[in-house]
């Protein structure tokens, strides 16, 4: 049974599982996950519309920015004003990709 260790002052939680009577280092071998408590999931359609108000609010062509950080991978195309950078990081470009093209197709 997985054990949880919770860290104070962190919002992390290590969840460390291994059976019994494993030996210490067969356990150092095996990938340990941890996953942030208390974080929302958000969808790739609420993280691209939240940034472009972000980069609108900032005085940015919302879609140049958008375009370029999509293109690159460069996140110094998105503004940390709101936390848009941050946001359209959780998700890899090519899931917001699939979702823009989702979205247009579905329009038309």
């Amino acid at each position: 049974m997985p054990r949880v260790k919770e860290f104070k002052g962190t919002s992390l939680k290590l969840s460390i599982g291994w059976r019994k009577g494993e030996r210490k280092m067969d356990r150092m071998e095996e990938t340990m996950m941890f996953k942030a408590v208390g974080e929302e999931d958000i969808s790739a359609q609420d993280i691209l519309q939240k940034v472009y108000a972000a980069l609108q609010e900032k005085g940015y062509d919302p879609i140049n920015q958008m375009v370029g950080y999509l293109m690159s991978g460069d996140p110094v195309y998105i503004t940390n004003h709101n936390q848009a950078r941050a946001m359209i990081r959780k998700l890899e470009r090519f899931e917001l990709i699939e979702e823009l093209v989702r979205n247009y197709l579905q329009e038309k």
